[in-house]
């Protein structure tokens, strides 16, 4: 019956969206397929009841004769490149003279290395999708955008505008790319070199039912023609498209200023590893739709964005072995051994597997054929196994139980996915420490390199740090290759590391998620081990860009039996640990524990008031919780200042905030 094909069909929008936008799909596959099918047979037997918006749609239709030229109604423009850190900055600090020195928010994104294109709905109904072209003219696909699952085919929402153009990228991910060779080897055909290849190839293709078997993805990253802009800025429109069941770009992130943009580049770029899908860089954007139209665009470009690209190299080899390796926290980490390959100019024989979920995500085993990519400066990585040139035999790696040092019982993380050893007197644990101690942005003790690390703890003579700080030039000049003259260097230099500054000391002593940075503005913030020490968990947490997990990690360390060992034993070495005044800035704790978020359009440009915060003690924030103080709302408040008026949260004008920071 129609209700009955009708149900069916909701069914199956509902799965796919489950499957393909959220990754937490509620039945398996063998279910699904069942609900498919029995949709197809009500179908055929119905035919009265057609529906092009019917997910059967997804299996593909008939091939098309030829691929039409379509006129973008607005231009699909280029994006300006650039591969260097210093040319992002000054394009961040060009736009902000262009906009009078008015607060920006940026975010970054994402570059997907995949496809340009852009949807077209009228009405709620997709109606025509089209390549980038020559950004003026671009090919018809609709017949094999269609059969992208992730996408809806037909919005239901009353807000969505009567014409809606969004943009973004077709891409193929790395597993769906393992399990399509692996089809076409066991068939004769040659395997894929690349996922971009592939959906570049899949989406000209003039019949659909090829496409639909290659299982091609979508995000969305932008907005072209609309009839009614449905929001202010960027990230408001990102949040109405996953409402509205789009798959968006994913980990779409704000930031306020130039500093913070450039550290959530670097940061990201870290953790190319995680993602299933190939970038080649990320994208760096200007939040507000109003500004972006006070800037306009070049002839080929918009100014209001720039990619910021890395350099990418792939290569296959083999993976020989993995290696276990434990790092100065405790965790294990695995570590692959490869066939020695060129990857941009340098021999790679050793890349790292990062943990052990990764491990069984990508079913990596020894003996496999990867491919590994290098992308700018970062250290290589697995991108996929090339499972199509597998050996059968190849057993399954089994994560390990024990510790490879010590053979303690490895513990996992709360919610986390590493695996770790909690023992305080684990040998490699502790190299791995004193390696990071004497480092040049820790203690800055130089002659303490790994080999001699390994003679004296392998000699028994530095045991822990009290031991560092006791050694003689005698005991030095004994061990093997160490005469006196580099034995009274070494001596001099871990004298001279006494009197390094409190943020080197909390940098060097190993606390979890501690790091320069956070380290810099801890000691800024409380100028002694002694206050820090006796600072409350919610103190600690009002630092800016501490937060609660930094700062319960930080404050679990302070007060632990191993961390209170370390801090006695610093002490009585003679460090100093205290962060000289001038240094550190002039710090009040007039605002401290409080948290503010700044919106809308202000006087003064963001960055002043959010130094001036910091200054006094309290904390900034790009998103508004219930954990937020107050909500500084300027002029053209959007979407932060509705939510502050929904959770409670005290809003403040601009003379509000001068007041208190007076």
């Amino acid at each position: 019956s129609k209700a009955q094909i009708e149900q069916l069909r909701q069914s199956i929008i509902e799965h796919d969206h489950q499957y393909y936008v959220l990754a937490e799909p509620k039945i398996s596959d063998t279910q699904y397929d069942q609900l498919m099918k029995q949709l197809m047979e009500l179908e055929s037997q119905h035919p009265e009841f057609a529906d092009s918006n019917s997910p059967t749609v997804r299996l593909g239709d008939q091939p098309v004769e030829s691929l039409r030229q379509v006129e973008h109604r607005l231009p699909m423009l280029s994006i300006e490149n650039t591969y260097s850190e210093q040319e992002l900055r000054d394009f961040l600090n060009r736009t902000q003279k262009s906009l009078d020195d008015a607060a920006i928010t940026w975010v970054v994104e994402w570059k997907i290395d995949g496809v340009a294109a852009s949807l077209i709905y009228e009405r709620g109904q997709l109606k025509t999708a089209l390549t980038r072209g020559n950004g003026v003219f671009g090919d018809d696909i609709t017949h094999n955008i269609r059969t992208i699952a992730s996408l809806p085919l037909r919005l239901e929402h009353r807000d969505v505008p009567e014409y809606l153009e969004l943009r973004g990228e077709v891409y193929m991910r790395n597993i769906d790319l393992v399990t399509l060779n692996e089809t076409r080897v066991a068939t004769g055909e040659a395997a894929f070199k690349n996922t971009r290849n592939v959906t570049a190839g899949t989406i000209r293709l003039l019949d659909p039912r090829i496409a639909a078997t290659r299982n091609l993805q979508f995000f969305v990253h932008g907005i072209g023609a609309c009839s009614a802009l449905p929001t202010a800025t960027h990230s408001d429109f990102l949040g109405l498209l996953e409402r509205w069941r789009f798959p968006v770009t994913p980990d779409a992130k704000a930031v306020a200023n130039a500093d913070e943009v450039v550290r959530e580049c670097d940061e990201r770029m870290n953790r190319l590893h995680e993602l299933d899908f190939e970038v080649d860089g990320l994208v760096v954007k200007v939040d507000r739709f109003d500004q972006r139209e006070s800037l306009g665009q070049r002839s080929k470009s918009p100014r209001w964005l720039i990619a910021y690209k890395v350099e990418k190299y792939e290569a296959e080899t083999q993976l020989e072995e993995i290696n276990l390796q434990v790092g100065k926290t405790g965790a294990i980490t695995p570590v692959a051994s490869l066939k020695p390959v060129q990857l941009a100019g340098t021999t790679v024989s050793r890349c790292s597997l990062h943990n052990f979920d990764e491990i069984g995500r990508k079913d990596i085993r020894i003996g496999d054929w990867v491919t590994v990519e290098k992308a700018g400066k970062i250290i290589p990585h697995i991108v996929r196994v090339e499972k199509h040139r597998r050996i059968e035999s190849l057993a399954v790696f089994e994560t390990p139980t024990k510790c490879p040092s010590c053979s303690t019982d490895l513990v996992r993380d709360e919610g986390g996915v590493y695996l770790r050893c909690p023992a305080d007197n684990c040998p490699d644990q502790w190299r791995q420490k004193l390696r990071y101690f004497a480092a040049r942005d820790c203690m800055d003790i130089e002659g303490l390199g790994d080999k001699l690390i390994d003679l004296l703890v392998g000699a028994g003579l530095v045991k822990n740090y009290r031991n560092l700080y006791e050694l003689t030039i005698e005991a030095v000049s004994a061990l093997p290759r160490q005469g006196k003259t580099s034995a009274k260097n070494l001596i001099d230099q871990i004298a001279a590391s006494r009197g390094r500054p409190l943020a080197q000391v909390l940098n060097a002593i190993s606390i979890r998620h501690v790091g320069k940075r956070t380290a810099e503005t801890l000691a800024k913030r409380f100028l002694s081990m002694e206050k820090l020490q006796s600072a409350s968990l919610d103190e600690i947490a009002a630092t800016p860009e501490v937060g609660e997990i930094i700062a319960q990690s930080v404050q679990s360390f302070l007060t632990s039996e191993a961390g209170l060992s370390v801090i006695f034993q610093l002490r009585e070495s003679g460090l100093t640990m205290v962060q000289d005044v001038e240094e550190a800035g002039e710090v009040s704790d007039k605002l401290a524990g409080m948290t503010f978020v700044l919106t809308g359009a202000l006087s003064k440009p963001r960055r002043d008031y959010e130094s001036a915060i910091v200054a006094a003690g309290g904390r900034t924030s790009g998103s508004v919780s219930k954990k937020t103080s107050f909500v500084v709302a300027g002029e053209e408040a959007g979407s932060k200042l509705q939510q502050a008026e929904k959770l409670g949260v005290k809003v403040l004008s601009e003379s509000d905030l001068e007041a208190m920071l007076q």
